[in-house]
């Protein structure tokens, strides 16, 4: 881990401009999956710091980030919610409407991750990991429909670049996040004639404990093979959140259907030195 946290970028820059902390002013967010640690709490923690009131939804209340966020002076309540279960998910946006009466972002960010080989799989795995990250994210916008801003209403799905580009042992994962791609593309057009925007995000690789879980036991030499896919290195949670806050802001309120790569490119690895002797 010395090499991996070497590689780290700088912590998160203070959104403290007058124009920041304004930007979501009188602002209603649902975020899902947030977490003490993770990218779901750094969104969740941008939102407020930029002057939402957030709605959080997760299977484990993250208590430190919810008691850091109400010291930021803005309304923050938790709800669990496990978004396999429909009931759970409507409880959750009931008390969500119950509290603000509206809203204006829904951040699907909930999401697992299992790496094996497809024939490894169970059935019970698969499903699972399909449950959470694909179809959780439609039971929630399917609860938000109703309640989202008209116009001016923004869905941001957090996906993976292992939805763009293959990589062994994450066909499900992968097929689970491109779902959300094509979510994100059709559901676009659908809700455009609203005001209503839909957009993605589709990291890289970045620095959080789920994944500094399998760096520890990682080489040397595969480490660096990681950090090669990455050509500005890897991310921090932060820097996710800074895409996907500037996704959900009027800023971009002429961008819909898209799904942004987020620290990575995708590269055709043609031997140009070669070429160019």
């Amino acid at each position: 881990m010395k090499d991996a946290d070497s590689a780290k970028p700088n912590a998160a820059p203070a959104a403290d401009s007058q124009t920041a902390k304004r930007r979501f002013e009188n602002k209603i967010a649902l975020v899902t999956g947030a977490s003490d640690q993770g990218i779901g709490g750094a969104i969740a923690e941008r939102l407020v710091r930029d002057g939402a009131n957030v709605a959080l939804v997760a299977r484990h209340e993250p208590k430190r980030l919810v008691k850091k966020l109400r010291r930021l002076g803005r309304i923050v309540t938790f709800t669990l919610c496990d978004i396999t279960k429909q009931d759970e998910v409507q409880r959750a946006m009931d008390e969500c409407i119950g509290q603000f009466g509206k809203l204006d972002i829904l951040i699907n960010n909930a999401g697992i991750e299992v790496a094996r080989p497809l024939a490894d799989f169970t059935d019970d795995q698969w499903l699972s990991l399909l449950d959470v990250n694909l179809n959780g994210a439609i039971r929630m916008t399917r609860a938000a429909l109703a309640h989202l801003s008209s116009p001016g209403g923004a869905i941001v799905n957090v996906a993976s670049a292992l939805a763009l580009g293959g990589c062994p042992s994450f066909s499900i994962y992968s097929a689970s996040k491109a779902g959300m791609v094509g979510l994100t593309q059709s559901l676009a057009w659908e809700l455009a004639p609203r005001g209503i925007r839909v957009v993605a995000v589709a990291p890289g690789m970045v620095h959080t404990p789920m994944i500094h879980k399998h760096i520890e036991h990682l080489s040397k030499a595969t480490w660096q093979k990681i950090l090669d896919c990455h050509p500005l290195g890897m991310g921090m949670p932060h820097d996710v959140a800074a895409a996907v806050t500037f996704l959900a802001s009027d800023d971009a309120r002429w961008i819909t259907g898209v799904t942004l790569p987020l620290g990575w490119a995708q590269h055709y690895p043609l031997p140009v030195e070669q070429f160019l002797q």
